[in-house]
């Protein structure tokens, strides 16, 4: 690369740097290292310019010699250098001062090296090629993570010294690694990419992450990629501006830029259709948004992304409907959540706590809460809860509503729906009957043809989900109608994915 090409129409007005201030920008020690000359200088150049006090090394036996007399906010270090390698400056930077910010370079950002280099505790890559506008955003968002920690952590406190009182309930091994991993990444800016069944709790690691990192004072902002047909959720995601389709009466900012110096929690990622995807990626390495119906830049963001998924993501890209090189972006650390039946010592926690917070919220403090007998809890023990935390919440309230203060609840109390019978709402042929002749000749043809089609299209789409395992993809692709169409269809029925297939689940 022998220069950094700006992009076109930045948006800097309205970009994060607007978030920190000149005179905090001009406090800030940058360090360049990158053995190739013309980026090197290129850089120190455009970073000079923005007001920052940058440092260049060509070598990282040099920087790491700096990096032993002086103390540096950010680092940007080049991957690949000979002999001391930008994974030996990363390493002499966290040991020098752990708080530096380390952004990596690097021309291959899908290789092992990359997601090795942000485990040791990279703050971010950025990807070869890349102009100046990228960089300014890049360094941009380094310098408010580092103003955030300044403004959060007065007299010298951790800038991530949250209590734990609020963390997710478990003392299972595979339940504490998960958390302690999400501890871990909380202090960075990494994306994080959370697996894990339905109900299974990959919001409540979300939020658990979010009021962990330099961004809790900003907001944490989620959207359910499969809950939204496509053009809904681009204008959700991207914003639109007045006139781009029938009913946009005003400009309007979309969750991207709402979320700007927080974090967007992606769920169910995989459900996202490949163009949003390609746009998602555009904003994920560039931070430039662009609103539906604008021919311009609307607005640089600040975003730290953490996605989720009740899917394996692996297959999901084996199959093509996840871009790659998005998934990469957004799976630099990867937690898998594991699902309750396999975690059965977390269940009598759980089970308490959720029954104190709902005698709580039904009954008030004023009276004592009941508690589970020893019977009680083998039989939660015993149960497989294909709905995961969620379906153990859901029994919970339920059996809070109808229990006596003080009262010893028993098994017989909570009520644990084994059969797993779809829910009443879910029409299947079980469940509603075709009219008898007589009922067909009560009505006017056209009104009967109507009422026996929505009966068909309210079936035909819960046994779809449910033969898909809820890949809309898949099962727009067996219905031989598009993905829009589909959402569309559950809509009209109030049909909802996650309820054909959790019937347990409120």
């Amino acid at each position: 690369m022998t220069d950094l090409p700006r992009a076109e129409n930045s948006g800097r007005d309205n970009n994060e740097l607007s978030l920190v201030p000149n005179e905090f920008r001009a406090t800030l020690n940058v360090l360049v290292v990158d053995d190739e000359r013309t980026l090197r200088e290129s850089c120190r150049s455009i970073l000079t310019g923005l007001g920052y006090r940058v440092e260049a090394a060509p070598r990282g036996d040099e920087a790491v010699k700096l990096l032993q007399r002086k103390t540096f906010d950010i680092v940007l270090t080049d991957l690949y250098m000979p002999e001391v390698t930008g994974l030996d400056v990363l390493k002499a930077a966290m040991e020098a001062a752990p708080d530096t910010i380390v952004i990596v370079m690097t021309g291959n950002p899908s290789v092992a090296s990359n997601v090795e280099a942000l485990r040791e505790g990279a703050w971010d890559y950025l990807p070869k090629p890349f102009s100046a506008t990228h960089l300014e955003i890049v360094v941009g968002r380094a310098a408010h993570a580092v103003l955030v920690a300044h403004e959060s952590a007065p007299g010298g406190e951790p800038a991530t010294g949250v209590a734990d009182e609020d963390a997710p309930l478990g003392v299972s091994a595979l339940f504490t690694r998960c958390l302690a991993l999400a501890r871990r990444v909380a202090a960075t800016d990494a994306s994080v990419f959370i697996t894990g069944e339905t109900g299974s709790g990959k919001e409540m690691i979300a939020q658990f992450i979010h009021q962990r990192s330099r961004r809790r004072v900003r907001p944490l902002v989620a959207v359910n990629c499969a809950a939204l047909p496509e053009g809904l959720l681009e204008s959700e995601m991207f914003g639109h501006v007045k006139g781009a389709f029938t009913g946009a009466v005003r400009d309007k900012a979309g969750l991207l830029e709402t979320a700007n110096g927080g974090t967007l929690f992606l769920d169910e990622l995989t459900e996202m259709p490949k163009p949003l995807q390609a746009k998602l990626l555009r904003v994920i390495q560039d931070g430039v948004v662009r609103r539906v119906g604008s021919n311009s830049t609307s607005s640089v963001v600040n975003v730290r992304f953490i996605s989720a998924s009740n899917r394996d993501p692996d297959e999901s890209v084996r199959t093509g409907i996840l871009r790659e090189d998005l998934f990469y972006r957004l799976r630099v650390v990867p937690i898998a959540l594991p699902p309750l039946r396999d975690r059965p010592e977390d269940i009598a926690l759980l089970a308490s706590h959720f029954l104190r917070t709902y005698w709580r919220q039904h009954r008030g403090g004023e009276t004592r809460p009941p508690m589970l007998t020893e019977e009680a809890i083998r039989g939660l023990q015993r149960y497989n809860w294909p709905g995961n935390v969620r379906e153990l919440q859901n029994a919970i309230e339920h059996a809070v509503v109808l229990l006596e203060p003080g009262q010893a609840a028993t098994a017989a109390d909570i009520p644990i729906q084994t059969d797993h019978s779809p829910m009443p709402a879910v029409v299947t042929p079980s469940t509603e009957s075709e009219p008898e002749t007589e009922d067909y000749l009560s009505e006017s043809y056209h009104s009967g043809r109507e009422r026996v089609i929505a009966q068909f299209e309210r079936r035909y789409l819960a046994e779809l989900v449910r033969a898909t395992q809820g890949n809309m993809s898949k099962a727009a692709r067996m219905a031989g109608v598009d993905r829009t169409t589909l959402y569309r269809l559950m809509e009209r029925h109030g049909l909802q994915r996650e309820a054909v297939l959790s019937p347990n689940e409120k």
